[in-house]
């Protein structure tokens, strides 16, 4: 039979009604649990299983980076083919409409603003929507990742 030393430790209120409701339900002593509890703790397995719930943390936390950096990439690339196509097409608005245009243009804005907040209130997304649709397709020897037709798998020039 193995010497069991006694000692008086202090816990606090919430944690000792912790012990005592499973030490209840496990049909145990408080003292068996506390032991249970420290045997764990300094036991090589633990240290084993906080390193792989640690492990599982960091994947998760890794594969969503990947997700929040594709989408970054979309979000990006789509703003700057909107501008390259925005400023090639559009002509220079003439002095005497330029007072209508900057109104015409906050009316635009306004909405353009409503849209968005309607959008990211609902669950329904663009970068869900393309990337659903397509597929991403790995750098080719004649595309940069700079080139906008990167993403799409097509040499835009």
């Amino acid at each position: 039979m193995s010497s069991k030393v006694r000692t008086t430790l202090y816990y606090d209120a919430a944690l000792m009604a912790q012990v005592e409701q499973l030490a209840a339900r496990k049909g145990w002593t408080k003292s068996s649990v506390a032991e249970a509890a420290l045997a764990s703790f300094f036991s090589a397995d633990a240290v084993e299983r906080q390193e792989a719930a640690l492990s599982r943390r960091l994947d998760r936390l890794s594969r969503q980076l990947e997700r929040l950096e594709q989408d970054q990439t979309l979000a990006v690339e789509t703003l700057a083919l909107f501008i390259r196509h925005w400023l090639t097409v559009t002509p220079p608005v003439p002095a005497d409409q330029q007072a209508p245009a900057r109104a015409k243009g906050r009316e635009r804005y306004e909405a353009f603003v409503e849209a968005l907040v309607r959008r990211l209130a609902g669950a329904h997304r663009l970068t869900l929507e393309v990337s659903r649709e397509i597929e991403p397709a790995p750098f080719a020897n004649d595309l940069t990742p700079g080139d906008p037709g990167a993403l799409f798998g097509q040499k835009t020039t």
